[in-house]
């Protein structure tokens, strides 16, 4: 049987996408979306329907499954003092590892630590890197294992502390034993937000990637000192109005930055589970990746 065919951001209305965006980041809850959706439902379609198919669907997109013969994986309980006391984070690195290895850290989106995250790790250690993922969800149990549950969930976390708890995994990953100590990050819409707040926190972070995330404020723009590099979508606005302004920060305090903006694409692009997703977009900005870590963290 022929399988069918992956929905892309072009099956969508735009103005539909949009209100999609405003219930992934807590703008509108869910009956607010589905009522919203409404409108779009034709052809024996429901709001219901439209929201499904929008979602995440973690197993179409699995590129590293967990077990691969690659990899070594393990969970662990780290220490953060300043923040939630004791925060989870999923470890991935080459099976065949000896001596010390470049070290990612990995942030999610607002939705705690995923099987998709976990996947993006794993993808990073079959390159060769010390993944470290944290789950921001760890003081309210966890990743729940359900999209809005976790979304919920994450609209409850005191950020100071989730804030502490990221640069508190930043410090454990640079001195783990199996760390060479140059750590970057890589972060996900909130998590792109987490790691342009990293950069203006810890002057020896070796190189930031952040993923269509929030800007810090301006005036901390004078306290990056990792070389950043920045991709955006190019529908949306959400993000992408605070970066000139950003920008303009940045080129007075000298920092080095490049940024990307992709064509055509929606927020969470990279994100293969669901139709946003963007295929050539993914696989440039990602390989636009790969060459800073390589150059940052291993030249």
């Amino acid at each position: 049987m022929a399988r069918t065919p992956r929905l892309t951001a072009a099956d969508f209305d735009q103005e539909l996408l949009i209100l999609f965006d405003a219930y992934v980041h807590g703008d509108i809850d869910r009956r607010g979306f589905l009522d919203q959706a409404a409108r779009f439902a034709v052809g024996g379609l429901t709001a219901a329907g439209i929201l499904a198919s929008l979602s995440p669907d973690f197993a179409i997109a699995q590129v590293v499954p967990q077990g691969d013969a690659r990899i070594s994986t393990e969970r662990v309980d780290f220490a953060s003092p300043n923040g939630h006391g004791t925060v989870k984070a999923y470890v991935a690195k080459p099976a065949n590892a000896s001596g010390k290895l470049s070290a990612v850290l990995v942030v999610h989106e607002n939705r705690g630590l995923n099987p998709h995250i976990e996947d993006i790790a794993r993808r990073l250690a079959v390159d060769g890197y010390l993944a470290f993922a944290p789950d921001a969800l760890t003081p309210l149990g966890g990743y729940p294992g359900d999209e809005d549950k976790a979304r919920t969930l994450f609209g409850q976390l005191d950020q100071a502390k989730t804030r502490q708890d990221f640069i508190a995994a930043a410090g454990v990953l640079k001195a783990r034993p199996d760390s060479s100590g140059r750590v970057g990050v890589v972060g996900f819409c909130y998590g792109g937000g987490i790691s342009h707040m990293l950069a203006t926190q810890l002057p020896d972070l070796a190189a930031a990637v952040p993923f269509y995330g929030n800007h810090p404020p301006v005036e901390d723009a004078a306290k990056v000192k990792a070389p950043l590099l920045i991709h955006f979508a190019a529908v949306d606005e959400r993000i992408n109005a605070a970066w000139p302004a950003y920008e303009t920060a940045l080129k007075a305090a000298g920092a080095r930055y490049t940024a990307h903006q992709y064509p055509g694409t929606q927020h969470g692009f990279n994100n293969d589970t669901t139709p946003r997703f963007d295929a050539a977009a993914a696989k440039l900005s990602w390989d636009r990746t790969m060459a800073f870590f390589a150059q940052h963290l291993r030249g």
